[in-house]
């Protein structure tokens, strides 16, 4: 089996982050717990939107976490697929829209 950069084990280690720095640690999980409280919206929606944001920041740690928990909440495999496009979709437009400010500059410097 080949190694990678990251160790799937390492999210099995997350709660230890604390050790450091435990009262910033705590403060971190509280928040991060009571925002996957239910509210306004579902846990159901909530593991969906966590699950796009990984795909955006990329984080293969939270990309297995927010997978299963999708799982676990009921949602298919295609509609975790489609939050995928819905994530790659509003990135993809961001660069384009910074385009603006390249064509812009390259106009003020005259080329």
């Amino acid at each position: 089996m080949s190694k990678t950069y990251y160790d799937p084990e390492h999210l099995k280690k997350f709660p230890d982050v604390t050790e450091l720095q435990e009262k910033l640690g705590e403060k971190f999980f509280d928040y991060y717990n009571s925002v996957f409280e239910g509210d306004e919206l579902s846990a159901r929606e909530k593991a969906l939107i966590a699950l796009a944001v990984a795909h955006t920041v990329q984080c293969p740690y939270c990309i297995d976490a927010y997978t299963k928990s999708s799982m676990q909440h009921g949602v298919s495999e295609p509609e975790m697929m489609e939050a995928v496009h819905v994530a790659c979709a509003i990135r993809g437009g961001a660069s384009l829209v910074h385009g603006v400010q390249m064509m812009e500059q390259s106009k003020k410097l005259g080329m």
